[in-house]
């Protein structure tokens, strides 16, 4: 839920770059709606929004969403400040990066790797299957940021469509693979637990 709920702030961001941009009147000022800054202003202000209704909500943030917020505040500033698209497209690359490294980090800082961390308090799997796990993360977020940054750079006019599309289908692809992925261990776990369940009631 929490990956989806980081796509809010960029379907918005989608919908309006894909405006024609037009001049609206807002509070006495006029405003140019639609096009990469535009939509950016877009970006920040409902990230702040939603994020800011999570902390409101939940009294907190994981550090997952304070990295996400603070990305888009940075780059997107940025991108606004210099009336330069660069620095946008940097921001999923450097985002993604930043969590592989997380991820990577938490096999040697720690008892336990960040995704056990995450999801342990739901799920009972073997340490080797949470480390294996852990590892599928990291090469996802490095594959990620790669793929982002080779579309910002070579493929100028679609980098927009696959910062928000491209990279929801990798994360819905990923998320299909871990759960099919924590369906079988567990479900090995569970045939595994019957025979000594069965040798007890004997």
């Amino acid at each position: 839920m929490k990956q989806f709920i980081d796509f809010i702030p960029l379907i918005l961001f989608f919908i309006v770059y894909k405006l024609d941009p037009h001049s609206i009147e807002l509070a006495g000022h006029e405003l140019t709606l639609g096009g990469i800054f535009s939509a950016t202003a877009v970006l920040i202000l409902s990230s702040l929004v939603v994020y800011g209704s999570l902390l409101a909500i939940q009294r907190r943030l994981d550090k997952g969403q304070w990295l996400t917020l603070i990305g888009c505040l940075a780059f997107g500033s940025l991108t606004l400040l210099f009336h330069d698209e660069t620095f946008l497209k940097w921001k999923a690359p450097v985002v993604s990066w930043l969590f592989a490294i997380g991820f990577a980090a938490s096999h040697f800082i720690g008892d336990r790797p960040l995704i056990q961390r995450m999801m342990g308090h739901a799920v009972q799997l073997p340490q080797p299957i949470w480390n294996r796990l852990n590892v599928a993360w990291v090469l996802f977020f490095i594959i990620s940021g790669a793929a982002n940054l080779f579309v910002a750079f070579t493929f100028e006019s679609i980098w927009v469509d696959f910062k928000v599309f491209g990279s929801l289908g990798m994360t819905l692809l990923f998320l299909i693979g871990q759960g099919l992925f924590l369906a079988r261990h567990i479900h090995d776990g569970a045939q595994g637990a019957v025979p000594s369940a069965t040798k007890s009631k004997d």
